[in-house]
């Protein structure tokens, strides 16, 4: 049968409502072990499901950004190949990260998510698992920053892109020692700095999306999830701008064949080139733009958001699942 030609609606059209799917039934799972204080369980938790879920769609996919090497995760390893894989079916890369923020889930803090983009063949950076540096900003800030430039600049035009006073703006940072220069030149540039334990994808969307209070994320997180945040900031209309930043010479030679470079600053076009792209995040805690899943007697409910670059859609879904066969829920508002 003659393999289908990929338009990006019709790619949307077929797979934006499986791709919610994948991130619900990754998010229950983790969040009926949240809490426990294992990290290990609840990301088995995440990754189970959304195996199971993507191994059940008529997708011939491939795991580009996933848990890791082969010999490092079991399941959804880059490289890893899922779903039904049929001759007539969609041919996509997948990048996951069903459980962002394991350690924060664990412990029930705030802002833990189950995060999902698919794109055509090539559409998503391969990036190697090490750092990046990032900067990430909203739509009406897109084109107005750079990476090179000081940080003081970077938050001026960020200001001026809002018509806001500097020091009206917050800036999301990782709570982490190697951001205490970073942290006090924003703050002394008179910014608000939200400090968080992990998340750097669910911030890049609280900064892409208005009523969060944030507008822009800062510093250097997993490469890995820049390639997932700009998936979605390219739905948003908003930009990440990145450069790798290896962490040792086993890292910077895997960079190296991949052929990427430790000096060249990456744009939101480059990290997810894909002219088709649907990105899904489902709250497994509460959190700045997600509520977390919330169990009630043989149920869930769920909240989501969900894109697709051509399609132009944002859909924020609020979804309650019956879990047990015959079960009735009477709906609150």
């Amino acid at each position: 049968m003659k393999e289908p030609q990929l338009t990006g609606m019709d790619m949307e059209r077929a797979l934006v409502l499986d791709t919610v799917r994948i991130t619900e039934q990754a998010a229950i799972a983790a969040s009926r072990v949240a809490g426990k204080g294992d990290s290990d369980l609840v990301d088995q938790a995440g990754v189970d499901a959304m195996r199971r879920v993507l191994n059940e769609l008529a997708i011939d996919g491939e795991i580009v950004i996933g848990e890791g090497e082969r010999d490092e995760a079991p399941m959804l390893y880059i490289g890893e190949k899922v779903g039904m894989a049929g001759e007539a079916n969609w041919q996509i890369d997948i990048a996951v990260d069903p459980v962002e923020g394991t350690g924060i889930a664990a412990r029930m803090v705030n802002n833990a998510v189950a995060v999902i983009a698919l794109a055509e063949k090539g559409g998503l950076f391969k990036a190697p698992d090490t750092y990046m540096e990032k900067l990430i900003v909203g739509p009406p800030a897109a084109g107005k920053v750079n990476l090179n430039w000081p940080i003081a600049a970077n938050l001026q035009n960020i200001a001026m892109s809002l018509d806001r006073a500097v020091s009206d703006l917050t800036v999301t940072i990782l709570d982490r020692p190697r951001h205490e220069a970073l942290i006090k030149e924003v703050r002394d540039a008179g910014v608000r700095v939200k400090l968080v334990g992990d998340g750097d994808v669910i911030a890049a969307l609280a900064a892409a999306v208005r009523g969060t209070n944030v507008h822009a994320v800062m510093g250097i997180g997993g490469a890995p999830e820049g390639v997932l945040a700009a998936a979605a900031l390219k739905c948003l209309g908003g930009e990440i701008q990145g450069r790798f930043k290896p962490r040792n010479d086993e890292e910077r030679k895997r960079l190296e064949a991949m052929g990427a470079s430790e000096s060249k600053v990456y744009t939101t076009e480059e990290l997810a080139p894909g002219k088709s792209i649907v990105f899904s995040a489902t709250g497994i805690t509460d959190g700045d733009l997600l509520r977390g899943v919330k169990f009630f007697k043989d149920g869930a409910r769920t909240h989501t958001i969900s894109m697709g670059y051509k399609s132009r859609i944002v859909r924020f879904s609020d979804a309650v699942h019956l879990l047990a066969e015959g079960a009735r829920v009477n709906i609150q508002v």
